[in-house]
């Protein structure tokens, strides 16, 4: 029986990088008003992103349920392959829950694995899985290698406003306009599955700078394995200069900078206008 990964949408993983894999993406549930989406698959990323910046309420998304895992277990367990799924931070959602009491369903034929991560973060685990699978490597000894890998990944982000953390209620109106007023660009990354705040700065000059000393800071990145760049809304420019303002930090390590569109999931709360990275530490 061949490992086959099963992964959900919070990971901004496409339906055509899913398919040319042969990963099972389940999508999570976007909601505008009394309007439900599938997230990736019936709402592209551009009209998510128009939604979100015309919408005055923040949308929000449903946690996939144990049905919704279950079924899928099934239907790869029936193909002959082994279920190995890898999930959304179970402290950022309670999809990872669901997906253990499905698994419990499938009397244990299914292997599931909290990324301790999302949106970019989430994915560079899945690709490296992908990497060890095709390397031959066996189940358990898979589970273990990326629970190890997990706590390597670095997910840092510099956002473009305070907008969206105020209407999500993470900070104050008083706060978001204070830090409009000094152009304060706050950068967050995710530790041990939780969003939290790594430092800011004032104006997009001090913030690129202040996102690379982060990325220097502790032992480096691993280019052996997967890592990425990416960005929120509609528009790359902010990220395109950046990666020429940084070029030092790539140029003498590789040729070639993925870049990933941060969807629904993250992109609710960060808005437009953000930008990231994500690495494995060696």
């Amino acid at each position: 029986m061949a490992l086959r990964l099963v992964i959900d949408s919070a990971s901004d993983i496409t339906v055509e990088e899913a398919k040319e894999h042969g990963w099972v993406l389940l999508p999570l549930t976007v909601t505008f008003g009394d309007t439900q989406y599938k997230d990736g698959v019936d709402i592209t990323p551009d009209r998510f992103y128009d939604m979100l910046v015309e919408s005055d309420e923040l949308p929000h998304t449903s946690q996939l349920t144990p049905v919704d895992y279950e079924e899928a277990f099934e239907k790869v367990i029936a193909e002959g392959d082994t279920p190995f799924a890898i999930v959304v931070s179970s402290k950022l959602s309670g999809t990872y829950q669901s997906a253990c009491i499905a698994a419990e369903s499938c009397g244990g034929k299914a292997i599931v694995v909290d990324s301790l991560s999302a949106t970019f973060g989430e994915a560079i685990l899945i690709r490296y899985a992908d990497s060890l699978i095709r390397d031959g490597m066996e189940a358990e000894e898979l589970e273990k290698a990326l629970n190890e890998a997990r706590h390597k990944i670095r997910i840092l982000a510099l956002l473009d406003t305070l907008e969206y953390l105020r209407k999500g209620g993470r900070i104050s109106a008083a706060v978001e306009f204070a830090g409009s007023l000094l152009q304060i660009k706050p950068v967050i990354g995710v530790v041990e599955g939780e969003v939290v705040m790594v430092g800011k700065a004032r104006g997009s000059k001090k913030g690129n700078n202040l996102l690379n000393e982060l990325i220097n800071k502790g032992n480096g990145v691993d280019f052996s394995k997967p890592y990425s760049l990416a960005y929120t809304g509609n528009d790359m420019s902010f990220l395109n200069k950046y990666v020429e303002d940084s070029r030092n930090l790539w140029e003498d390590e590789t040729d070639k900078l993925p870049v990933m569109r941060i969807g629904a999931t993250i992109g609710t709360h960060i808005g437009p206008g953000a930008i990231g990275v994500v690495f494995f530490e060696k």
